[in-house]
């Protein structure tokens, strides 16, 4: 769908200032709801009582999450100080969403099991990451082959969430899968650079210009490459991106539905599932927060939650009728 001028000219100048797609195309999104909301109006004919209508009004008749709220109002506050020029004020008066977050949803170690069983082998090994590992869907697929220590038996995960960097655990077990993986990876390199077409795996425009030569470097090459080169929608060069995030998530799903599991069940499912169990075998919150990179305990708390409910901790009533 073609964008009007102003979110195009938005969206060149957060590319060029090394905004991720994901963060262009959600602040895209945000600002033309806000355009339209207000009637097609362009942003500098608006100011703060139409910013804060927008606000409440994702609070109170959309009743969005108050993470969705935040994301529309980064967006606002990008448009009005970046390209409108005239910042909005810092304390501004909207009703703040206060729709809570969902409980996530956490297999058993049983479901675990079976969930696993029917997992395709050509994405087993991502997918384990995910469980294993804690980690993120893109956290997953942006993989380098550098970012496995096998030394320490951890994973490395650069500009997460947040932009943050964090070590996260690696399960003994994957060790030997790993390295099955990276001869996989040296296959595909070998045939690459054998293309003159070929112009490396993707960098990040900071690393291009401190390594120009890691674009063919075995340690910067996605983990978990595509079957096939395309062409780079940035640039037009001819890479090898990682797989799909999409396939990995079809992938989940289809187990998930081998396996029997009524639950609704994808990637953060997993993620989900390895921080409760963590915290079932004993580990403690606060290295629990750690792994999953979290900024604020409160948002790892909601794992004990889950544990303090039902029978893991509180004895239903009910259950003294059924005693003899």
């Amino acid at each position: 769908m073609s964008q009007s001028p102003f979110l195009e000219y938005l969206a060149e100048l957060m590319f060029q200032r090394r905004y991720s797609k994901r963060t262009i195309e959600a602040y895209c999104k945000w600002i033309r709801a806000f355009i339209n909301f207000n009637n097609h109006r362009h942003p500098k004919l608006m100011g703060e009582e139409e910013v804060l209508a927008f606000l409440n009004f994702l609070a109170v008749d959309k009743k969005l999450a108050a993470s969705s709220q935040a994301l529309a109002l980064n967006a606002l506050v990008f448009v009005y100080k970046e390209i409108i020029e005239i910042p909005l004020e810092l304390d501004l008066k909207y009703i703040r969403s206060s729709r809570q977050a969902k409980l996530p949803v956490v297999l058993s170690h049983k479901e675990i099991k079976q969930f696993f069983s029917c997992v395709s082998p050509d994405y087993k090994l991502p997918i384990s990451l995910l469980y294993g590992s804690g980690l993120r869907l893109m956290e997953c697929v942006r993989l380098r082959v550098a970012d496995i220590d096998f030394d320490y038996k951890s994973v490395r995960v650069w500009n997460g969430k947040g932009g943050k960097h964090r070590i996260v655990t690696l399960a003994d077990e994957l060790l030997p899968l790993f390295r099955q993986q990276i001869v996989l990876v040296q296959r595909y390199l070998e045939g690459d650079l054998a293309n003159p077409h070929f112009a490396g795996v993707w960098l990040p425009h900071r690393l291009r210009e401190k390594y120009p030569g890691a674009c063919d470097d075995l340690n910067w090459q996605y983990m978990f490459p595509s079957g096939r080169t395309s062409k780079d929608p940035e640039s037009g060069d001819l890479r090898r991106q990682h797989i799909s995030e999409s396939n990995l998530q079809r992938q989940v799903k289809r187990a998930a539905e081998l396996a029997g599991i009524e639950k609704n069940v994808s990637p953060h499912t997993l993620r989900h599932s390895f921080a409760t169990h963590l915290l079932q075998a004993g580990a403690d919150i606060r290295t629990v927060q750690d792994q999953l990179g979290h900024a604020d305990l409160r948002t790892t708390q909601i794992y004990t939650h889950i544990l303090q409910r039902g029978g893991n901790s509180v004895i239903s009533p009910l259950s003294k009728l059924y005693k003899p």
